[in-house]
């Protein structure tokens, strides 16, 4: 742990290198170089920044009251820009044992209109100093079957490492029996790859229930991606250069 970096209990703090800032109806209503990254959960932070960067005239208190076991009891705000006001959208832990975020306010990231990381817009929240995502073409056999019905096959498939989930194997639509998936209205967010369509896959009366998914248009970093079919590995057998591999247990088995 290095001296911009604590830690108490679970909850981890660190100052952030990026300029942040998120809008309302086109206000800044923060704008800072000095945000912090805090770890309220494990799996991605969340963003505090100091009281002096944000536009407090534009911050009502409110006499909502909340409390957390390792940051104490937060003061919330209403955010308020002309006749729109978002309700308890921001607090502050002016008392918290981690002295840190005592002076910075934390904001809901989804009642704002928008966030943005220098000038890239960032979507669901911060993106992680410490998740990495790695595609790689693959010239290596790969199969995928569901109750031994083969749902794709491919030697140019691409494969997404991410850090803390399993490999995902991503494949050309013409490697893919479209036939027997079906569309569904389910969408997903992600910082690191953006907005995911959905598919169930159907064999008679089994359907496996939005099984697969696809980024249309995958942000820049994820362009590999772009168009291509996965699925769930902890869901669909998956057979590669011949060998069947053991489903992983994730939070999506």
């Amino acid at each position: 742990m290095t001296t911009e970096q604590h830690a108490r209990g679970r909850v981890t703090v660190e100052r952030s290198a990026k300029r942040v800032r998120t809008y309302v109806h086109g206000e800044a209503i923060a704008d800072t170089t000095h945000a912090l990254l805090v770890w309220e959960v494990p799996y991605y932070p969340a963003y505090y920044v100091p009281v002096a960067d944000v536009r407090m005239d534009l911050l009502v208190p409110s006499d909502t009251v909340t409390h957390s076991p390792s940051r104490g009891d937060a003061r919330h705000f209403s955010v308020k820009v002309g006749d729109d006001e978002r309700k308890d959208a921001a607090w502050q832990y002016p008392d918290s044992p981690l002295e840190e975020i005592r002076d910075a306010i934390r904001f809901d990231w989804g009642a704002m209109d928008a966030w943005f990381e220098e000038d890239e817009e960032v979507i669901v929240h911060p993106r992680s100093p410490y998740t990495r995502v790695d595609i790689l073409p693959t010239s290596r056999h790969v199969r995928v079957e569901l109750d031994g019905v083969v749902l794709a096959d491919s030697t140019h498939a691409r494969v997404l490492f991410e850090t803390g989930l399993p490999p995902r194997w991503y494949f050309p639509k013409v490697d893919v029996r479209m036939e027997l998936l079906e569309p569904t209205d389910t969408t997903s967010r992600c910082p690191y790859k953006g907005k995911a369509e959905y598919w169930s896959a159907r064999l008679g009366d089994r359907v496996e229930a939005d099984v697969a998914w696809s980024y249309p248009t995958a942000l820049p970093e994820s362009e590999r991606i772009a168009g291509l079919v996965s699925f769930y590995n902890e869901r669909v057998d998956l057979v590669i250069d011949g060998e069947r591999i053991e489903r992983p247990h994730t939070k999506f088995s």
